[in-house]
């Protein structure tokens, strides 16, 4: 099968690899959509992941795949199901590690729900909870945004911002996106602050008020926006790099929450906590994708989120064009791309 493969020199390419076996608990799913990712992926693709990773290594952390082929101990997939999340495995004996395995024409989910249910070690199924059904009414095309919208629905309802609240979310990114997304659809004040070229896919989702990160006055135009006397109830970094969110913390309302998502910089970023006037709180928590899985299928049937804002999915990139995408992700040509596998 093909698949898209970062190098040992972190060049994308494709190439010939064994179609995955799978074992009693695992399906073989016929990949179906995947999609980019501009933080990740790149970053992966620069060799500048935190965690470790083998190199060479198939990329992909956003697919979705029908399952074609079942274990004889798998008990929650049938065949036909689309699963989330799919990717294959490392393949030691070509020396092929791989950073999710998600961009590849096969690949493997597994049945974590028996798993559990017979006891084994948690170890051999915690990461796979992120392999769930979607829900036969979403759109093939659309679930492999199913990703995104989990985890940034998990931290959002984390942070516990109360309908009504006054948001800011920083960034312009897909992640940044749907924090702004869910700040509306919770019945928030939201306003954006990212760069000005994103401005219209804001404005797409219902975001009237948009900040150019960039601005020398930042703080007096935020302070302009929500009135003299109005402060912030909540601030949602989904860059991870300081800078903005040290200018307008000082915006924050006594207990104001704090919520850092993105990971840009964040060995050297920090919180300065005197650039604040009053107390403040900062959620130091992660997300669990399966816990939001059902209200982010129910979102998309129900229209109150349309992909489209995200990526083109009436042309989507086929996987052995998929370099030409990355490439116009470093140019900011698009927040994401849909990848036909």
């Amino acid at each position: 099968m093909k698949a898209a493969v970062i190098t040992g020199d972190y060049r994308l390419e494709i190439w010939d690899v064994p179609i995955p076996e799978p074992g009693d608990y695992e399906v073989l799913c016929k990949t179906a959509y995947g999609t980019t990712c501009a933080g990740t992926d790149l970053r992966l693709m620069r060799g500048g992941h935190p965690n470790p990773v083998s190199y060479p290594a198939v990329l992909g952390h956003e697919s979705v795949g029908r399952v074609a082929a079942v274990g004889k101990k798998v008990k929650n997939f049938k065949e036909g199901d689309l699963i989330t999340r799919v990717g294959v495995s490392p393949i030691p004996q070509i020396g092929l590690g791989v950073c999710w395995g998600g961009f590849s024409e096969y690949s493997i989910a597994k049945d974590h729900w028996e798993m559990r249910r017979e006891g084994k070690d948690r170890a051999l199924w915690e990461k796979n909870r992120v392999n769930q059904v979607v829900w036969r009414e979403v759109e093939e095309r659309d679930a492999p945004l199913i990703i995104t919208l989990r985890e940034t629905l998990s931290y959002f309802k984390r942070l516990h911002i109360i309908r009504g609240s006054n948001l800011l979310v920083i960034g312009s990114g897909a992640n940044s996106l749907a924090f702004a997304q869910y700040g509306l659809l919770h019945g928030c004040r939201v306003i954006a602050a990212g760069s000005i070229k994103r401005k219209n896919a804001f404005e797409r989702i219902g975001i009237s008020e948009y900040l150019d990160y960039k601005t020398e006055n930042l703080r007096e135009e935020l302070q302009g926006m929500l009135g003299d006397k109005a402060l912030l109830d909540g601030i949602i970094d989904g860059v991870g790099s300081s800078e903005v969110l040290n200018t307008c913390i000082g915006m924050l309302k006594e207990n104001g929450i704090v919520g850092i998502y993105g990971w840009n910089d964040r060995s050297e970023s920090g919180i300065h906590a005197f650039s604040a006037k009053r107390s403040f709180r900062v959620y130091a928590g992660g997300y669990d994708e399966e816990e939001t899985h059902g209200d982010v299928c129910a979102l998309l049937v129900t229209g109150k989120i349309d992909v489209s804002a995200w990526y083109d999915k009436e042309n989507p990139v086929a996987l052995a064009e998929i370099g030409n995408a990355y490439e116009k992700l470093k140019s900011h040509e698009a927040m994401k791309y849909l990848i036909r596998m």
